[in-house]
């Protein structure tokens, strides 16, 4: 028998059993091309000399030669009839029976490529953990951009729901209107109510929501901010809480308690202490106001906190800063501030709205209550601008908050169609344009209010006119919230009569203050004047008056006449011979 016909050898141990045949340095191997990964090959077939060739076969097909068997006698004396036996494809097939499988030893060292008979036969296949590179790569990128598409929306629908929820809820209660179909007419804003252009809109803070706090009622801020919707420009008015005015209940009180009236009514303003307070203003500052915002303690406390904290430049007089020992340690205090830029979180921000140092050891409020006014427009103008940034806008979550903290803590005539347009007015309106007073400095180098010890004791503050002589103060307010370019210069005009007809000054007097024209004086002239002359004194400020004046009496311009002395006015009208009087419809007034 030829050697490549032989079966593989086999290993005899001391008890006479045939064992396995030797393991050899074959044994685990492994293909080296990844084309060939479940190739297997027979270790044994290096011993006949075959020729390599991997085989798809399993490693428990791996057979060994069945043990062989002596004939018997009787079956070697009458041999039975066999068939013709067939070459064997392979020389260790035939009647062999299969080989044990390799022990753990020996088997292949790559466990992912380990046959299923190898292991163990009650294990589970454990699901491969897909990594996000893996779907990234075997998505279509189709797929991944629908499906960012579909988060993307849902996000949207429910940020843009619960922001929505928010603005309904703290709308209605602003507006004190809860049908859920009101919230509909914000898509169709409406104009606001307004004086020629000008929208005025009274603001007042109390502290309504502080129970340990006196005169909770009590306006301790009062404001009037006017809106120019024509040219974008707003005028911010500080009211002191001081001043001495009559409330129709009550008698002479300080204006701060007119909110206290809980039982006004009247015909043209709301219901409450808001409405009488709004009457007082508009009867004795000559302001109509259109609408009105009741603000307490919370809201401004919780608004600033909502846009994230405001900055304001604070300059006091005193290089130290600002101090306010009056400020209780419960709230934050004292109070203490250094000049320059500071960031204030809402309880600063409130304190500082509260605090005029007027206590010892205070420094820095050199007009007490003035400038604690001055320091409300600051901080008003700095939650203006916070609440508009993209910061905030872009900010669901500040959005929300700066949406409670109106809804819970402001009371407003606006109604939810007219708020629309309200903050497109005011979002349109720069820093640049806005102007700020405070009721006793609206007339450079004049102070229009005074000191004043009430009957009862009361220290207050008056017109410097005298009580309840509002004429001046109503002049100088009516120049600062007025869009009339001619009241905006605010002229002063005198007019002289040097013509022939009797009473031709006053019955002028009453055209020019037809025009808004403010006539300082009237009176005769020194001498008589062929012609009608304009003296201009105003060094080309007021061009608007200036050709209001030359519309109704003549060019005749000059800067100065030796003949007229003792007015300072911006114009004096020296009216000739020339001069017709006006027509019989305007009333006339006897003097001049």
């Amino acid at each position: 028998m030829k050697d490549d016909a032989r079966s593989p050898k086999r290993v005899t141990s001391i008890d006479g059993f045939v064992s396995r045949p030797r393991p050899s340095r074959y044994d685990n191997y492994r293909p080296l091309h990844k084309s060939q990964p479940h190739k297997y090959l027979d270790p044994n077939r290096m011993r006949h000399g075959q020729p390599i060739q991997p085989q798809s076969v399993r490693p428990d097909d791996v057979v060994r030669p069945a043990s062989r068997s002596v004939p018997s006698s009787a079956s070697s004396a009458s041999p039975a009839p066999q068939k013709a036996a067939t070459a064997p494809a392979h020389p260790l097939q035939g009647d062999m029976e299969r080989a044990t499988p390799l022990t753990e030893r020996y088997r292949p060292r790559d466990r992912s490529r380990v046959p299923s008979q190898f292991a163990a036969t009650d294990a589970k296949p454990k699901k491969k953990r897909r990594s996000l590179k893996h779907w990234l790569t075997t998505w279509s990128r189709k797929k991944i951009i629908k499906t960012v598409v579909v988060v993307i929306v849902l996000a949207i629908l429910v940020v843009g729901g619960w922001l929505g929820w928010k603005v309904y809820r703290n709308a209605a209660k602003l507006t004190r209107n809860n049908n859920p179909l009101s919230l509909l007419s914000v898509f169709k804003p409406v104009p606001l109510k307004n004086q020629n252009g000008q929208v005025n809109i009274l603001l007042a803070g109390d502290s309504a929501d502080d129970p340990g706090h006196d005169g909770a009622n009590l306006t301790d801020s009062i404001m009037v901010m006017s809106i120019n919707t024509k040219t974008h420009q707003a005028s911010m008015l500080s009211i002191p809480r001081d001043l001495w005015v009559a409330v129709p209940s009550m008698g002479h009180q300080k204006i701060n308690a007119a909110n206290t009236v809980t039982d006004f009514s009247a015909s043209g303003y709301p219901n409450g202490g808001m409405g009488q307070l709004e009457q007082i203003v508009s009867q004795n500052l000559g302001i109509t106001i259109d609408y009105y915002a009741l603000i307490n303690y919370t809201a401004f406390r919780d608004a600033v906190n909502a846009v994230g904290g405001i900055s304001i430049n604070i300059q006091s007089s005193d290089p130290r800063g600002l101090y306010d020992p009056n400020i209780a340690k419960a709230d934050g205090g004292p109070l203490k501030l250094p000049d320059g830029l500071v960031t204030l979180d809402g309880q600063t921000a409130l304190n500082l709205a509260r605090a005029r140092g007027d206590s010892y050891y205070s420094y820095g409020f050199p007009q007490s209550d003035f400038d604690r006014t001055m320091h409300q427009r600051q901080m008003l103008l700095a939650i203006k601008d916070k609440a508009t940034s993209a910061s905030v806008l872009a900010n669901p979550l500040k959005l929300g908050q700066l949406a409670d903290a109106l809804g819970n803590n402001v009371q407003t005539d606006l109604k939810i169609n007219e708020m629309e347009t309200f903050y497109n007015y005011t979002k349109a309106i720069t820093d640049s344009n806005i102007v700020s007073y405070n009721l006793n400095d609206l007339t450079k180098g004049q102070m229009l209010l005074k000191n004043y010890i009430a009957d009862n004791g009361q220290e207050a503050l008056i017109p410097a006119s005298g009580v309840d002589n509002f004429s001046q103060i109503q002049t100088a307010v009516a120049k600062l919230f007025s869009n009339n370019p001619i009241v905006k210069e605010g002229a002063q005009v005198v007019v002289l009569n040097g013509g022939n007809i009797s009473g031709l000054a006053g019955k002028e007097e009453t055209v020019l203050q037809g025009k808004s024209i403010s006539v300082a004086a009237i009176a005769d002239a020194p001498k008589t004047y062929p012609t009608t002359e304009i003296i201009d004194n105003s060094k080309g400020s007021m061009p608007n008056t200036k050709q209001a004046l030359q519309k109704l009496f003549g060019n005749n311009m000059v800067t100065s006449d030796p003949s007229i002395t003792g007015y300072t006015a911006d114009f004096i009208v020296v009216l000739g011979q020339n001069q017709a009087a006006p027509q019989p419809s305007a009333s006339t007034t006897s003097g001049g």
